[in-house]
């Protein structure tokens, strides 16, 4: 398991920690019923607040991507991984259709928005 926290953006580190673990499991990358690093354990290697690591599993657990058992720590829950990409690709097309409402309201082309996306998609491959 890699968590890379980034000090250059504005997202919190909580939030940095539960969207790589969000996207690891998602990728299959976390195995369902594998354990997962302990919340001091994490905070110590990451260099953080046990706090900050607290939250971010909180967050993993309230919408069941992971479950903890008392005394023996946090594993990776199972989940309809079809299920969950379904409501993402879902979020993605709202995404796109409040862009596209707003490059028609500011006179932005197709080819334009095209631009747009492969630059900022390049830029995040990166």
């Amino acid at each position: 398991m890699e968590i890379i926290i980034r000090n250059t953006t504005n997202q919190p580190i909580y939030d940095q920690i539960y969207a790589q673990l969000k996207t690891q499991i998602i990728a299959g990358k976390l195995q369902p019923g594998e354990a997962l690093p302990s919340i001091r354990a994490l905070a110590k290697d990451l260099k953080i607040s046990v706090i900050t690591t607290k939250r971010a599993y909180d967050e993993l657990e309230a919408e069941g991507f992971l479950y903890t058992i008392a005394g023996k720590g946090c594993f990776v829950a199972e989940k309809n991984l079809d299920l969950i990409r379904e409501r993402q690709v879902k979020e993605l097309e709202d995404h796109f259709a409040a862009a596209i409402a707003l490059s028609k309201s500011c006179g932005v082309s197709l080819d334009e928005l095209h631009e747009m996306l492969n630059i900022l998609y390049e830029e995040e491959s990166t």
